[in-house]
């Protein structure tokens, strides 16, 4: 398999990882699923409209034809062999007298110079939402021309990850010190590498930004958190940003029960259904759910911790900002700039929460203007 060729100052030795539930596994998730019922139809459901963050769950029509699909047309087999199809590994990392076994998925290149990239998911996200960024990177690229080498983790908890650990605390420092360690344990300690994050994975590029001298800038597509700063009015912001707002101001409202899938409601287009059932379905092979809620602490629970993006997580690196009209909150450009050293920023007029899994093209179009104007600055 190309793009498998592991950096020769790799100090880590990661095994190849091959994604497959046993028959007797499928079988019975199948069985499950056809004897798993509906509920009745009520005035809410029948009037719920996916797109609208007023509407009152989600559309029974469409989770009664989503369930059907999923009995008699959608095939997890073909899943496992897209996944296969790109380099997986796993590697043990200790961190807090803790190891983990973290699973990732990689395109290596045999450029000298490439860029190290470390694409990192959210909840419920996991590292489906950038195959189809591989996807558009190994058809654009061979091994010997691939600007970057790209590490997409499961992170702990989530997918083919171990974790947390049951005896003590987890947060999205953990998650960035580990993601740390994977990332210079790859060999790219020295030379330093890019963070790039949505939904968690942008407090985790955050925390790395801040906290981690390996790493040399990052980039993010939410900006979740960030409050209007004293000396940006309203009418500086364009209308796109002020409708943007109404959207976030919607989502603190009425869109975030599910942390107290929104792959619907928080994207621009509808993802297609069989995208939609990988993720579930990963969920539910791997018992992710109750392994990666955690850092959802930061928000909610007795003691929340939640961190304020413009106190001691002020970015002095190099950032960059992606913004989409269809954001779940679409945070103002000016506003993410009180929040660190932004020096790269597009605004699109389309695209949503799962940018790199809606709009894999233009993500990595993104991805490769940031690091060509912001890694020589950084090396």
């Amino acid at each position: 398999m190309s793009f498998n060729t592991i950096p020769t100052k790799a100090t880590l030795k990661p095994n190849p990882f091959n994604a497959h539930v046993s028959d007797e596994d499928l079988e019975s998730f199948h069985t499950l699923l056809k004897h798993s019922r509906i509920g009745p139809k009520t005035y809410e459901n029948q009037i719920a409209d996916v797109k609208d963050f007023n509407h009152w769950g989600i559309n029974r029509q469409w989770l009664a034809e989503a369930k059907q699909h999923w009995e008699t047309k959608y095939d997890w087999r073909k899943t496992e062999e897209r996944i296969n199809s790109f380099p997986n590994f796993t590697v043990p990392i200790e961190d807090s007298g803790f190891e983990f076994q973290i699973h990732f998925v990689a395109l290596f290149s045999k450029k000298a110079d490439a860029v190290p990239l470390a694409l990192l998911h959210g909840w419920p996200g996991s590292f489906l939402e950038f195959l189809g960024t591989l996807d558009v990177l190994r058809e654009k690229y061979k091994p010997e021309d691939l600007p970057f080498h790209v590490i997409v983790p499961s992170l702990p908890g989530y997918g083919y990850s171990n974790g947390p650990p049951l005896d003590k605390d987890f947060d999205v420092e953990g998650i960035a010190r580990v993601v740390d360690k994977l990332m210079v344990g790859l060999g790219f300690g020295e030379g330093g590498y890019i963070a790039q994050g949505g939904d968690i994975g942008s407090f985790v590029s955050r925390v790395l930004g801040v906290n981690s001298e390996a790493c040399k800038a990052g980039e993010v597509h939410l900006a979740i958190g960030v409050q209007q700063p004293d000396d940006v009015p309203m009418d500086a912001l364009s209308q796109d940003e002020q409708k943007g707002l109404e959207r976030y101001n919607n989502f603190n409202n009425m869109g975030n029960a599910y942390a107290r899938e929104k792959f619907l409601q928080w994207s621009d287009e509808s993802p297609p259904v069989d995208e939609i059932l990988d993720s579930v379905t990963l969920y539910w092979f791997t018992d992710s759910f109750p392994r990666s809620i955690f850092p959802y602490r930061l928000f909610f629970g007795l003691k929340p911790t939640f961190f304020h993006p413009e106190s001691q997580w002020y970015v002095k690196k190099p950032m960059g900002y992606s913004w989409h009209p269809k954001e779940l909150a679409p945070v103002p450009k000016d506003w993410v700039a009180k929040t660190g050293n932004l020096v790269w920023y597009r605004g699109h007029t389309e695209g949503g929460h799962f940018a790199a899994m809606e709009k894999p093209k233009l993500f990595v179009k993104d991805m490769e203007e940031f690091v060509k104007e912001v890694w020589p600055t950084v090396k």
